[in-house]
């Protein structure tokens, strides 16, 4: 009987020595002969368990549950720091972990903040400003590099692997404004344009719900015409409030047949700033100009936010057909013609 329980005892102590002999051999060989980097983003308050499998599928890792079950052992649970890594693709699962609770993607990255309203210009010139201090490319050749992506009309030359639904109604011949979302992003500092604009399109696709996009199509309304209006109510009026009345004052204009006439398409296309437009200005033969066309123009004139783009999904019905920005940002709204000249003269001659 003791021999059979040694016998036992011993293979037990063969089976545990073989496992471990092979967990130590998972842990430290490479998931690849491949040395080429991957990009590879934690997102903040991503777990062990979604990073695992996530790290398995792109092959950075060769066995997800005894990379877990390594992560498990260290007690590095909590120690996975978020950010960009460039993973090689031949990192042990050793190297592996502590890449990921080094930090050192956070030494590598900077935060960007992308303003509501911006237009793609904008944008391309604050980023540019990133691209001179650390030496390449210089400012003009990235502002040309980034707008030559905005404009581009098919995304697959930018980011090939992904397609947008929400671009679907795109007009071939425009570009991504109106569509780059403003928010703040955690971008890897020597990454190129192309990587800050698929994440701003990569949330816009987030923040559009599918909730949202039901209730444009119910409405007959294609997604290009809502970001349009919104790139227009961004700029001209600040509160959520009264971009809900402005969205509905603008909807009110086009469906009786009457010029949008904002101030907004006009100083697009002279890149002025001015709160009400010269008379020449308003005058200007160009399809941006809402004064002497009717109808939305032919595209965003602005990167809008959340606040605008609901504004115009789920506008403010009301007797008002003018409104005028203040100097302190504050609106007023005109029910007539007559009411609008007044106001004007007063808070804005």
């Amino acid at each position: 009987m003791k021999k059979i329980i040694l016998i036992i005892i011993s293979f037990i102590v063969i089976i545990g020595l073989a496992g471990l002999f092979y967990f130590n051999n998972q842990i430290s060989s490479k998931a690849s002969d491949n040395a080429e980097a991957k990009l590879f983003t934690v997102e903040a308050g991503e777990g062990v368990k979604e990073i695992s499998a996530r790290l398995t599928a792109e092959n950075l890792s060769k066995n997800d549950f005894i990379f877990r079950t390594y992560i498990w052992l260290k007690h590095y649970e909590n120690k996975l720091q978020a950010g960009d890594y460039y993973i090689p693709q031949n990192l042990s699962m050793v190297g592996l972990a502590k890449l990921l609770i080094s930090g050192d993607a956070l030494s590598k990255e900077r935060l960007v903040t992308i303003v509501e309203g911006w237009s793609s210009t904008e944008i391309a010139t604050y980023m540019a400003n990133f691209a001179e201090a650390d030496g390449e490319p210089s400012k003009s050749d990235y502002i040309n590099i980034f707008l030559a992506y905005v404009d581009a009309s098919n995304t697959h030359d930018m980011i090939p692997d992904k397609t947008y639904s929400f671009l679907v109604d795109k007009p071939i011949d425009q570009g991504l404004e109106g569509f780059l979302f403003p928010d703040t992003y955690r971008i890897f500092k020597s990454s190129g344009p192309e990587h800050l604009l698929e994440k701003m399109l990569d949330n816009f696709d987030v923040k559009l719900t599918q909730v949202l996009r039901d209730e444009i199509n119910s409405q007959g309304r294609t997604i290009y015409d809502i970001i349009t209006l919104a790139s227009i109510v961004e700029k001209e009026v600040r509160t959520p409030a009264d971009k809900k009345i402005a969205a509905g004052i603008f909807y009110t204009r086009m469906e009786n047949g009457i010029p949008l006439e904002s101030d907004a398409t006009v100083n697009f296309i002279t890149g002025k700033r001015a709160l009400q437009p010269t008379f020449a200005d308003t005058e200007i033969q160009n399809p941006y100009n809402t004064y002497e066309n009717q109808g939305l123009p032919p595209g965003p004139i602005s990167n809008p936010g959340m606040d605008s783009i609901l504004a115009v999904i789920y506008p403010e019905d009301s007797d008002y057909l003018y409104f005028l920005t203040k100097d302190d940002g504050t609106t007023v709204f005109s029910k007539t013609f007559e009411e609008h000249l007044q106001n004007k003269a007063k808070y804005l001659d």
